[in-house]
């Protein structure tokens, strides 16, 4: 069966912050081999895209979602970010930082890849010092059980804001990143073009962080 394609920033490359922790099963694949093969097939927790849809109907999927904000020396809320994407559909859409926990990848590496992936390498994430979200977003393939919604999948995310401190540069999906003041008039602007329950993570976000 034919693998499915994987991107070169989900296995740390020398001199990557996590490059030294050990992975067990993934401790030689290299980059090269997840876009080439390694000759011993996919490597283990990888699924064909056939696979990963059954999975998805069967069982929850845990994800990461991501409010980036810029703060002032104080540690304030000035700006809160969100990533303009071309979606499914074809359409341009408002939305967080969001990804899937990879097979062995801790949750804090997780926020940290899907930041770079979105944002950049040189985006500068402040990872949180506690693992403890803000709240937990709970996606229904089906309308209307919750204000969250992904037809794709019944997926579990952990919602967390994390400040970034480096240049943002959108790439793969991402289209352009805007920010925006959470007292200004555009907040409320930028909440309602964010469908499926994001602009509700935002809202959440911002009283959490107390502003």
């Amino acid at each position: 069966m034919k693998g499915m394609p994987v991107l070169n920033d989900e296995v740390p490359d020398e001199g990557d912050f996590d490059a030294g922790r050990r992975r067990g099963e993934f401790d030689d694949i290299t980059p090269e081999d997840f876009i080439r093969g390694s000759g011993r097939g996919n490597p283990p927790g990888w699924l064909g895209s056939a696979d990963i849809d059954r999975f998805r109907r069967q069982m929850p999927v845990a994800y990461v979602e991501i409010v980036p904000v810029r703060t002032d020396d104080l540690g304030r809320v000035r700006q809160v970010g969100s990533l303009l994407r071309v979606g499914d559909d074809g359409s341009i859409e408002r939305t967080v930082i969001a990804g899937r926990i990879l097979y062995h990848e801790t949750i804090r590496e997780a926020i940290a890849r899907n930041v770079a992936k979105d944002l950049g390498d040189i985006a500068l994430p402040v990872l949180p010092a506690s693992l403890q979200p803000f709240t937990v977003a709970e996606y229904f393939p089906t309308p209307g059980m919750s204000e969250y919604h992904d037809p794709r999948q019944h997926a579990i995310a952990l919602c967390y804001v994390v400040p970034i401190a480096g240049d943002c540069h959108p790439q793969d999906e991402t289209l352009d990143v805007e920010w925006v003041d959470p007292h200004g008039d555009l907040i409320d602007t930028f909440i309602a073009q964010m469908a499926n329950g994001h602009g509700d993570v935002v809202r959440k976000a911002i009283a959490w962080a107390g502003q």
